[in-house]
C-alpha cells in the first residue's frame, strides 16, 4: 500500500509524541489494570480475619436485622444481608456509615455471640485492592479525583489517536513486517519489531480500552448532555423499579428461593435494603451470572420487591432494552467481565503486553536518536535521551515495585496503624518516587537492573508474608483459600529475575554508545 512520505511523517510524529507524553502513565494504568482483573480474590486475600462471631444461618438473618435496628436505628438507612459470607464480607448483616474523609466509608458487621446477644464491630476491609484500582483509573497520578479523571480522559483520547496513527505508519510495510522479529545486533530494529508486533496484534483490544476509558473518565459531562437532549432535563434511573406491594417483607430464605426460581443460573451475593421517603422498604439484589457480561467488574445489581420477591430484570443482561444492552457491553468489554476466568487471564496477558508496548515505545525513541560511535571517538548522548531513559525505568519499575511493596505490607498493617488506606498509599508513593530518584542517580542501565531486583524482592515478600501469617509469626495472618494470590506472586518472581539478568547482560555486552550500556551510562549527557 502506497502512502505519501509526507503523510507518513506527520502521522509518525503524532504517534511518537503522544507516546512520549502519555506512555508512562499508560504503563501504570495497564499494569495496575491487569492486577485488578482479580480484584475480588485480592480483596479476600488482603482482608484480615473478623473479630465477630461466625455468621448465623441465613434463616436467622431477619432476627439479626431486628436486633441490629433496635440498637442501631441509623443502620435502617441502608443495610445488606449477605447470602454467602466471604473473608472480605465476613458478617451476615453489614451496614455502612460515612467517615471523616470525602471517600471514607466505614463498614460494620453484626452477628450473634455465643450467648445469643447482639455483637457488632467495625469490619477491616482491605484497602490495597482499592488502591491498585485507583492507580489504574487515575493513571498513577497523586491528584484529586476530579483532576486526575480529566487528565486520564485526555490521555485515553490521545492514546486512541496514537493507535490509529501508528497503524497508518505501519501500513506501507505491513505485509513485510507483520511477523518479523529480528533479534540481533541491530537493537533499534529489534525493539521496532517487538513494538509493532505488540501493537498490531492487540490493536482491537487497545481500541476498546482506549474508547471505553474516554467514556469512563468523561461520563459526567456525557450524562449531563444526555439529560438535556434525551431525557428532558432529568434521567430517571429507577423507572423500572417495581413498587412495594405489601406490609411485611419476606424472610431472607424465602426471598432467596424466589429469586433463584426467577433467575436460574444467577448466583445471589446479597440483598440490599433501604427505606424510601414514604417509609416503605426498598430492596435490590447483587450477584453474578457468568453467562453474561456485566457493567460492574465483579457483580450485577437490580431491583427487588422485598414484599413479593419479584425481580426487576430490566437492569440484568438479557432483560435490557437495546440501548442498555449496548452500554452494558461497553462496560463488559473494558472490564473483561464475561467468559469467566479464562477471559480474565486473557485480559491479564493483554494488559501486561500493553504495558510492554509503552515501555518498548520509549526504548525505541531513545535508540532511534542514539549518537553512534565512529571508530574510537567518545560519544556522549543527548540529555533528552538520558532523561527519558531514567524516567522510563524509574516510573515503570517504580510502579511495579511500589504495588508489590504495598501488597506485601497488607499482612502486617491491620492492628498496627489507624488509617490503613493512607498507609498503603504512602508505601506505594514512597517506593515509587524513591525508584524514580534512584534511576536518575544510577542512570537508566544500572537503575533498571537494580530496580528489577528490588521488584523481585518485594514480590517475593508477598507469599512470604502469607507464610508468616500461616504460622502466626509477628502477628501476621493468612486465609486458608488465599493461595492463588501467593502462587501468582511466586511465579512472577523468577520473571523479574530473568529480566534483570538479561538487562544486566545488555548493559555489559550491548552497544557502548547506548545509555543502556555500562559505558554509555557512565558518560555525562549533554544538553
Amino acid at each position: 500500500m502506497k502512502i505519501s512520505s509526507d503523510i507518513i511523517k506527520v502521522y509518525k510524529d503524532v504517534h511518537v509524541w503522544i507516546g512520549i507524553v502519555c506512555g508512562l502513565m499508560l504503563f501504570i494504568a495497564f499494569y495496575a489494570g491487569a492486577i485488578t482483573m482479580f480484584e475480588k480474590p485480592l480483596e479476600r486475600w488482603a482482608t484480615p480475619p473478623s473479630a465477630l462471631a461466625p455468621p448465623p444461618p441465613l434463616s436467622e438473618a431477619d432476627a439479626l436485622v431486628a436486633a441490629l435496628l433496635a440498637r442501631h436505628p441509623e443502620a435502617a438507612a441502608r443495610y445488606s444481608i449477605i447470602v454467602t459470607p466471604t473473608p472480605d464480607r465476613p458478617a451476615r448483616v453489614i451496614w455502612a456509615e460515612r467517615g471523616k474523609g470525602p471517600r471514607q466509608l466505614l463498614e460494620y458487621g453484626a452477628s450473634f455471640a455465643a450467648d445469643g446477644s447482639l455483637q457488632t464491630g467495625k469490619l477491616r476491609k482491605a484497602k490495597v485492592a482499592e488502591l491498585v484500582d485507583r492507580m489504574h483509573q487515575m493513571v498513577g497520578l497523586p491528584l484529586p479525583d476530579a483532576i486526575a479523571l480529566n487528565i486520564m480522559g485526555a490521555v485515553a483520547l490521545a492514546y486512541a489517536v496514537a493507535l490509529l496513527s501508528g497503524l497508518i505508519v505501519l501500513l506501507p510495510t505491513l505485509t513485510k513486517d507483520m511477523f518479523a522479529l529480528r533479534i540481533g545486533k541491530n537493537i533499534k530494529r529489534m525493539w521496532l519489531d517487538a513494538h509493532n508486533a505488540l501493537g498490531l496484534f492487540s490493536l482491537p483490544f487497545h481500541l476498546v480500552i482506549a474508547l471505553t476509558s474516554v467514556g469512563f473518565a468523561l461520563h459526567t459531562p456525557f450524562y449531563a448532555t444526555q439529560e438535556k437532549l434525551l431525557y428532558g432535563g432529568e434521567i430517571n434511573w429507577g423507572e423500572h423499579a417495581p413498587p412495594p406491594t405489601g406490609k411485611a417483607p419476606l424472610p431472607a430464605p424465602q426471598l432467596l428461593a424466589r429469586v433463584q426460581a426467577q433467575l436460574p443460573g444467577f448466583e445471589v451475593y446479597s440483598f440490599v435494603f433501604q427505606r424510601n421517603r414514604e417509609g416503605q422498604l426498598e430492596a435490590s439484589i447483587t450477584g453474578l451470572d457468568v453467562r453474561h457480561g456485566t457493567r460492574a467488574r465483579t457483580y450485577m445489581q437490580t431491583h427487588l420487591d422485598p414484599y413479593s420477591g419479584t425481580v426487576d430484570t430490566h437492569d440484568l443482561p438479557g432483560g435490557m432494552n437495546g440501548w442498555d444492552e449496548a452500554v452494558n457491553a461497553f462496560f463488559a468489554l473494558h472490564f473483561g467481565s464475561f467468559g469467566g476466568n479464562a477471559v480474565r487471564w486473557l485480559y491479564v496477558l493483554m494488559g501486561g503486553a500493553g504495558a510492554l508496548l509503552f515501555y518498548t515505545g520509549n526504548v525505541l525513541w531513545i535508540e532511534s536518536r542514539r549518537r553512534k560511535r565512529r571508530g574510537t571517538e567518545t560519544v556522549v548522548q543527548k540529555r533528552s535521551a538520558w532523561v527519558l531513559g531514567c524516567l522510563t525505568v524509574g516510573i515503570a519499575l517504580g510502579s511495579v515495585a511500589g504495588i508489590s511493596a504495598t501488597l506485601a505490607a497488607t499482612k502486617w498493617l491491620p492492628g498496627r496503624v489507624g488509617d490503613i488506606g493512607l498507609w498503603h498509599e504512602a508505601i506505594y508513593y514512597a517506593v515509587f518516587f524513591a525508584a524514580v530518584a534512584w534511576a536518575f542517580r544510577r542512570g537508566a542501565a544500572r537503575g533498571a537492573v537494580e530496580l528489577l531486583w528490588l521488584s523481585a524482592l518485594f514480590t517475593a515478600l508477598i507469599p512470604l508474608s502469607s507464610l508468616a501469617g500461616a504460622f502466626g509469626v509477628g502477628g501476621a495472618w493468612s486465609h486458608p483459600g488465599s493461595w492463588p494470590v501467593d502462587l501468582t506472586a511466586v511465579l512472577a518472581v523468577p520473571v523479574f529475575m530473568l529480566i534483570a539478568r538479561r538487562t544486566r547482560r545488555r548493559m555489559q555486552r550491548g552497544h557502548e554508545d547506548s545509555i543502556w550500556s555500562q559505558a554509555g551510562a557512565a558518560a555525562e549527557p549533554v544538553a
